[in-house]
């Protein structure tokens, strides 16, 4: 399963010569930035410019809304709806992959067509914007085929005359590459069949991302989980024949005075263990490992980049079956460090190797700890299925994931952990028990638990993508059909606050 190979991306200060597609944005007030030259060879042809024969075929600026011109010598236009709600850095991105995909749409013959981007971006933030949206707008799993996959986009150029460089002095061509290969590497392995991505193979690939970079892999097995008292994944991975992994991805740049800890759910497919899900809610449960895919994917970008924050991340690997060997309803387990644990619902496996994992981190003595899981159906039925929960220690500290996914145009929203929340996971038997007695705050009752093995002092944000982490429909905007690669962007921005 190799790393997804993204098209090549410069930035352009004039349209290149050769044939290619251009893609341009409607607005309220109208089509930006259509080069001049442009303009004037569609009226030549036409009698009309881009914007009058824009409107005259149905073009509209509802977000994502596209229509194709007619080419004109080696251009072909494409027009897509900027919204209508004003333009921003994430209203650019979205649009840029909305028109790159249709742009790829007009390949023919397995012939590979080159794409400018021309949206009106006129800061370093907004270029990049378009640049990683442009890249992002190439992504379609291929899937598990004998067919060979042609690739539809050759180049992309954006078109920019500001600056190039971001606020901190990066080429934004190449930011924009790191970040749209590690949301893609995370939505490639979202994607990838359960019976190909399991705890032992997505341990592998993680180690093939790391060769020759800065990062160091540790790959805990079986053997070694059971020896250090790792209860959470051994319990939850001991119903399956493809036994539990626990990945520790470590990034440490000179220099760096801050240190991120983060911790991914990869529970590589969910079935619910003896708490067996119906049939209609165990087809997409590949997608489970999501949590997992965004922390290791997130911390190879970070190092790419070269940020100055020492990062180690977290990969809970576990498949969750059911068999003679699966662990029960009302187990006590021993999670990584003592705490007992009565296991409520082996359908609320995520939290038990989350619980481990969480355990672990303490030792880094991290500044700051993230968690990223699928968790739950109730952060679905509380935010829908677009919008991520964050819950943390304190307001501070969730506010600073909240700024991050504000500048990776990432939808998150706070919800509270009531105090009373802890009283529901107090056990007979146990130190307390995995789960609440009832359905009412099922996600705030999860984030309580996990709360529990984190350091008391250490600051902590828990974010549950279960609704954004997958899409079944079509791709919209930035946003592919399937994997998403959520969180990845937006924990890169958070490593951006701690390298100061």
């Amino acid at each position: 399963m190799p790393t997804p190979v993204l098209p090549t991306l410069t930035l352009a200060t004039s349209l290149p010569r050769g044939p290619v597609v251009l893609v341009v944005g409607l607005g309220a007030e109208g089509v930006r930035s259509v080069p001049a030259a442009v303009d004037q060879a569609y009226a030549a042809r036409f009698g009309s410019d881009v914007a009058a024969l824009a409107t005259s075929v149905g073009a509209t600026a509802k977000a994502g809304h596209t229509r194709t011109l007619p080419g004109v010598d080696d251009v072909r236009v494409v027009v897509v709806g900027l919204g209508t709600d004003g333009v921003d850095a994430p209203a650019l991105r979205d649009a840029a992959a909305s028109g790159v995909r249709q742009a790829g749409g007009l390949a023919e013959d397995g012939a590979t067509v080159d794409v400018v981007v021309a949206l009106g971006a006129t800061t370093a933030e907004e270029a990049l914007a378009v640049s990683a949206g442009a890249l992002l707008g190439t992504y379609a799993y291929a899937g598990v085929t004998a067919k060979e996959t042609p690739a539809k986009i050759g180049t992309i150029a954006v078109l920019h005359d500001g600056d190039a460089r971001t606020a901190a002095g990066e080429d934004v061509a190449r930011v924009a590459s790191v970040l749209a290969t590690a949301v893609a590497t995370a939505r490639e392995w979202v994607n990838v069949p359960a019976n190909l991505l399991y705890p032992e193979s997505f341990a592998d690939e993680v180690e093939t991302l790391a060769k020759g970079t800065k990062l160091k892999v540790e790959v805990l097995d079986e053997t070694e989980l059971a020896a250090q008292g790792y209860g959470g994944l051994m319990a939850v991975g001991g119903g399956s024949a493809r036994p539990p992994r626990l990945v520790r991805l470590t990034y440490r740049p000179r220099g760096a005075t801050a240190h991120l800890a983060l911790v991914g759910k990869g529970i590589t497919f969910d079935t619910g263990g003896l708490n067996l899900k119906p049939a209609d809610g165990m087809y997409t449960m590949k997608c489970d490992m999501a949590g997992a895919a965004a922390v290791l994917a997130a911390t190879w970008a970070i190092a790419e980049l070269g940020l100055p924050v020492q990062v180690t991340a977290y990969g809970a690997l576990a498949e969750n079956m059911p068999s003679g060997s699966a662990y029960r309803p009302s187990d006590v387990l021993t999670i990584y460090g003592g705490t007992t644990v009565e296991n409520a619902n082996s359908d609320a496996e995520g939290r038990l190797v989350m619980a481990d994992a969480l355990a672990r981190s303490n030792a880094d003595s991290p500044d700051l700890v993230v968690d990223v899981a699928t968790l739950t159906g109730a952060a679905i039925v509380a935010l829908g299925d677009r919008t991520a929960g964050v819950m943390a220690t304190d307001d501070p500290t969730a506010r600073r994931v909240l700024d991050a996914a504000d500048r990776a145009g990432e939808p998150f929203w706070q919800l509270p952990i009531p105090p009373e929340t802890r009283g529901k996971l107090d056990s007979t038997v146990a130190d307390l028990r995995s789960s609440g007695t009832d359905r009412a705050g099922g996600a705030l009752a999860a984030a309580a638990f996990l709360r529990e093995f984190v350091d008391a002092g250490t600051p902590w944000a828990h974010l549950d993508i279960a609704g954004p982490a997958f899409r079944t429909g079509s791709a919209e905007g930035a946003f592919s059909a399937g994997g998403t690669g959520v969180g990845v962007v937006t924990l890169v921005e958070l490593a951006r606050t701690l390298a100061g």
